[in-house]
């Protein structure tokens, strides 16, 4: 079964990320991107969903230095925001985010983007 890390500030976000993707993947929640780094040193996703606004770390600089890493430059990372305008699409595409997902977030929308990201892998 394949892994996906859940990362978000909100419980309730996480808790619905959970709910909608159990019959499908194996879901990790992590509660912040500086918690995301201590799990990726034991286990390395299939795919992450990264919260843009969190504090200490927020998405935009989780990613940068995801893809600074070679062992983890290749993991597909969807954004999940609750707002979305064009500087945020731009600086997503130009950091190598592989989709954006606005919250609330339907659960079929959720699924079919990860399906696209890992069957292009």
């Amino acid at each position: 079964m394949k892994t996906i890390f859940a990362v978000d500030d909100s419980d309730t976000n996480l808790m619905t990320v959970e709910e909608s993707l159990e019959d499908h993947y194996r879901v990790m929640t992590i509660p912040s991107a500086a918690k995301m780094f201590t799990f990726l040193e034991k286990i390395i996703p299939d795919l992450i969903l990264l919260d843009i606004e969190m504090p200490e770390m927020n998405g935009f600089e989780a990613l940068e230095r995801l893809k600074s890493r070679p062992l983890y430059a290749d993991i597909p990372v969807i954004f999940l925001t609750g707002y979305l305008d064009d500087s945020i699409t731009a600086r997503s595409r130009e950091l190598g985010a592989a989709d954006i997902i606005v919250k609330p977030f339907s659960p079929p929308v959720l699924l079919n983007c990860i399906e696209t990201q890992l069957s292009s892998k």
